[in-house]
């Protein structure tokens, strides 16, 4: 039944009145897609906000806030929604329909901008009070503290896992036991919770740690332990020492990310997994890449999947070849490029998560559409007809996502603003770019900063207009967050 007062300010509605809102407030309204309105106390005490807020999942939390019969009749869009806190609508409603999100930093974010009360919170917000985030947790161990000491005591609690199951050197009985495949498991199980970190917050808040982590069990290659679990304890082993690597190329420390490559490399290679072996070696060409040597890049690359053989899986080939791609659209190869993107995408369609390394669940459709976005940005380099094209994948690519793929999300915003400007659409790249800007610090991540000081190539057509090259101006003021 149709109200008959508004439900925001109390006003009798007009018999004829149909958006449930009485003009005044719909006027005060108007402005509701640049920022969260301010709401009132109560508006936190409607049952279905409670009962999402008792659920702890901040993804329902914001579908019930979208819904809530203070904005009227009709629930806020997603789009609208999604373009306050940063996201695309696709990404949010995945966050709305997916697993809670556990990132602080995101979650303490949201929870700021959407001024969601302090007391109805399960976590820290920043300059917050103190609210429990588990009721066993004693109140003693927890201080006020804001995303970067939430990241801090996440990090801290990882290496006492570590610690404790006698991975990091300094543990208890470090030489003297026999390793199991309990322990391999719990190996793993390290590296999952250090990779998810990582694609969240970047590398440089956490390769001390995984440095340290990676060196430890290097050691563990020489403990005593059963023939049979030889692959298995290698292969861990040299995953680690990937890790390590990787997060030493995102804070841009290129020497030491070669070191833990070869490192890795090496224990891959005795273990005989030629597709961990291959992915070592795409993130050394990952590198190469980003210093701007795609000739070599491209040679390792395709020496990776040359030594494949028998135990190539469809994954581990459509991510090289996707690789491949983006090396030979940057050395001008652009007939070459397409014939890899499209054998790259027939890979991708063969593939099975069954049948492929458990290491390879981060590779999706958003990764191989991240590569198309890098070819035809190429292209745009040399052709603006080719712009639409680029903006077209990229977006896609970012879409794509998952939430808790932060860093990649943000990559390839950096290249869809990079698109735009390429395919002359300056304004829109700037709502773009001054996203970047915004979210680029919150990510510790020096090749993210590096995409973002890239930009000047492709907006210099554009120079001439003040808000471009103040943009401009703005990029030189970013800094890694360490």
């Amino acid at each position: 039944m149709t109200p008959a007062n508004c439900p925001r300010c109390g006003a009798r509605l007009a018999r004829d009145n149909d958006s449930g809102r009485c003009a005044p407030c719909q006027a005060a309204e108007r402005d509701r897609l640049s920022a969260p309105p301010e709401v009132p106390a109560s508006f936190w005490s409607h049952p279905p906000l409670r009962a999402a807020l008792m659920e702890r999942h901040l993804g329902r939390v914001i579908r019930a806030y979208r819904h809530h019969p203070y904005h009227g009749r009709a629930a806020l869009p997603q789009a609208v929604v999604a373009s306050w806190l940063g996201i695309t609508q696709a990404q949010l409603s995945r966050v709305e329909n997916g697993p809670p999100l556990v990132h602080l930093d995101r979650l303490a974010h949201w929870a700021a901008l959407l001024r969601i009360p302090a007391e109805h919170l399960w976590f820290d917000v920043v300059g917050g009070e103190h609210h429990p985030v588990s009721k066993l947790e004693p109140r003693t161990a927890i201080a006020a503290k804001g995303p970067d000491e939430s990241r801090r005591i996440l990090l801290a609690g990882i290496a006492a896992v570590a610690a404790g199951a006698g991975f990091l050197c300094g543990s208890t009985g470090l030489q003297s036991r026999r390793i199991g495949a309990a322990d391999v498991a719990r190996l793993n199980a390290v590296l999952e919770l250090y990779w998810s970190v990582d694609a969240e917050c970047g590398g440089g808040a956490l390769y001390e740690e995984v440095a340290r982590f990676a060196e430890s069990v290097y050691r563990m290659l020489d403990w005593s332990h059963p023939a049979s679990l030889s692959p298995q304890l290698v292969a861990s082993v040299a995953a680690a020492r990937q890790l390590a690597g990787w997060t030493a190329l995102d804070t841009g420390r290129y020497s030491e990310a070669q070191r833990h490559f070869v490192a890795g490399e090496r224990a891959a290679l005795a273990a005989d997994d030629r597709p961990l072996t291959a992915m070592i070696r795409y993130s050394q060409a990952k590198q190469l890449q980003h210093l701007r040597h795609n000739l070599d890049a491209l040679a390792a690359l395709q020496l990776a999947r040359g030594q494949l053989g028998s135990q190539a899986t469809p994954a581990v080939n459509s991510l090289l070849l996707g690789a491949e791609a983006a090396s030979l659209a940057a050395l001008g190869d652009h007939r070459a490029a397409e014939r890899a993107l499209a054998e790259s995408s027939s890979q991708f369609e063969r593939i099975c998560p069954e049948r492929e390394p458990s290491w390879m669940a981060f590779y999706d459709r958003g990764e191989l559409l991240a590569q198309y976005g890098r070819v035809y940005r190429d292209k745009a380099r040399q052709d603006k007809k080719h712009g639409s094209a680029a903006v077209r994948f990229v977006t896609d690519a970012i879409d794509a996502f998952g939430p808790g793929n932060v860093r990649s999300s943000l990559l390839n915003e950096v290249g869809l603003c990079s698109a735009l400007f390429l395919a002359d659409e300056p304004e829109q790249a700037l709502t773009v770019g001054r996203r970047v800007l915004f979210n680029a610090e919150s990510v510790s991540s020096a090749r993210v900063i590096d995409r973002v000081n890239n930009l000047r190539r492709d907006l210099t057509r554009h120079h001439g207009l003040p808000d471009v090259a103040a943009f401009a101006q703005d990029l030189a003021t970013l800094k890694v967050r360490r």
